[in-house]
């Protein structure tokens, strides 16, 4: 499983034009599940991204969790992230899971995430979604449960 989490300011995500998730402070989340992805992988990423300290605390260091702010977390299925685009100019997504695989771990990551008594808000699984945010840093950290990078 991969995720890229971005520190913003809000964000929100679009359906046929109705927002359907929006936060104010927090982070927006983009979650790729690939094949071989099992609950552990899930597990791992929650714990990561519920950990992270990447919001500053009163010394402008980066010393805070999405917990220790109190923010919101908007969660978005994206396949695109277990693309391949090494050989050739047009990515491979062989390695991106089936979308039953898909959504069934999509959706335990944002329960897990609310166990950890989180404001989750979700796009919609398999729609096409216009997202905006407006981030904050920029800081963009990128997550692996196979720890690649």
């Amino acid at each position: 499983m991969r995720a890229t989490v971005q520190r913003v300011h809000e964000a929100h995500v679009k359906v046929d034009g109705k927002i359907v998730g929006a936060i104010k402070t927090g982070l927006l989340v983009y979650v790729g599940v690939a094949k071989e992805d099992t609950p552990a992988d899930v597990a791992y990423i929650t714990e990561k991204i519920a950990g992270l300290r990447i919001f500053n605390d009163a010394h402008g260091k980066m010393n805070r969790s999405i917990t220790d702010i109190a923010g919101g977390i908007l969660v978005i299925s994206a396949f695109a992230l277990q693309g391949d685009a090494r050989k050739g100019r047009r990515p491979s997504f062989d390695p991106a899971a089936g979308p039953e695989l898909a959504e069934s771990l999509y959706h335990q990551l944002c329960q897990d995430l609310e166990r950890k008594h989180l404001p989750v808000e979700r796009g919609l699984f398999r729609a096409h979604m216009d997202v905006a945010s407006l981030n904050d840093g920029p800081i963009c950290i990128l997550l692996d449960s196979t720890r690649t990078f």
